[in-house]
């Protein structure tokens, strides 16, 4: 296996580090810290650290990138429809450092709301929030520079991701309500190992594409709520009326239940040979119980 670098070594990107040791430990694994915290958090890993400010393109200016894959997961800044960040790793990549593949994380919100259709890659853009303009910008931008080294680039458009430890047990701890079943829109989700192993693929592939991915199986995000309260053992949340939902819920949940779609994952699939390990809801909700029991032993 290729030695990779990360490039926000986050949730997904620590996720992804240990499938890698998993498989190869002779792999190394290098990541972009730009505090101290997270510089420890990663070398207690086995990742090597590397310092790194991506608001910062003066403190770019070593990257060892050559001859490896990046998996770019660092998320754009919080405000404007521009991602300056992937901006600057970009320019920090001179010819001796370009690697030999960039996989990017986006999101499937740049589709904006579909009404509940079935989509494929091809579905016209149609961004409903400055966060989904801000993917697009960054695509735009790693595009514009394939364009111009020929470095193959993968782009995944991910919807929500739940996994160990990123699950909503705070809002169902809270009590805090979601839409009536009838008026929920359809939602798309994908366990943290099944986005890990769909990145790894694109990252081994010697070809550029552009995909989404899912488990494939859409609910209802209340189904969601429901699903995850059973399962750990919660009351459900209370259920009220869209015009309700407008006055009692907070201005990023009301944009996420503005959009209603449903991802069709075949090209992942049949370019990539993705399958999920947990095709289901039920499948990876019942994995984090199990990781979080074996933690709490």
């Amino acid at each position: 296996m290729q030695d990779i670098f990360i490039v926000g070594c986050g949730y997904v990107g620590q996720r992804l580090a240990q499938h890698v040791f998993a498989q190869d430990d002779e792999v190394e694994v290098m990541a972009l810290a730009r505090s101290a915290q997270s510089h420890e958090q990663i070398q207690q890993m086995g990742i090597i650290s590397v310092p790194g400010d991506l608001d910062n393109r003066h403190w770019l200016s070593e990257l060892p990138t050559d001859q490896t894959i990046v998996y770019y997961f660092a998320p754009p800044p919080s405000t404007g429809i521009e991602d300056a960040r992937l901006g600057h790793f970009l320019e920090a990549l001179k010819t001796k450092q370009y690697p030999d593949k960039i996989v990017l994380i986006s999101t499937t919100s740049v589709y904006g709301d579909c009404a509940g259709a079935w989509i494929t890659e091809q579905h016209p853009l149609n961004p409903q929030t400055d966060r989904a303009r801000r993917r697009i910008n960054a695509e735009t931008r790693l595009l514009a520079w394939h364009e111009k080294t020929h470095i193959p680039i993968s782009i995944i458009r991910v919807p929500g991701i739940y996994g160990p430890g990123r699950l909503p047990v705070a809002r169902l701890e809270q009590g805090l309500p979601v839409l009536l079943e009838a008026e929920s829109p359809y939602s798309n989700r994908i366990h943290v190992d099944d986005l890990v192993m769909a990145c790894l693929l694109a990252g081994n592939s010697p070809d550029s594409g552009l995909f989404h991915v899912s488990d494939g199986h859409p609910t209802t995000m209340t189904d969601y709520f429901y699903q995850v309260a059973d399962v750990f053992g919660y009351p459900r949340p209370p259920a009220i009326s869209r015009a309700e939902a407008q006055q009692q819920l907070s201005a990023e949940m009301l944009s996420y239940l503005a959009e209603s779609k449903r991802l069709n994952i075949q090209l992942i699939s049949e370019t990539l040979g993705y399958s999920p390990y947990y095709p289901h809801l039920a499948d990876g909700l019942a994995q984090c119980r199990e990781e979080s029991e074996e933690e709490n032993e």
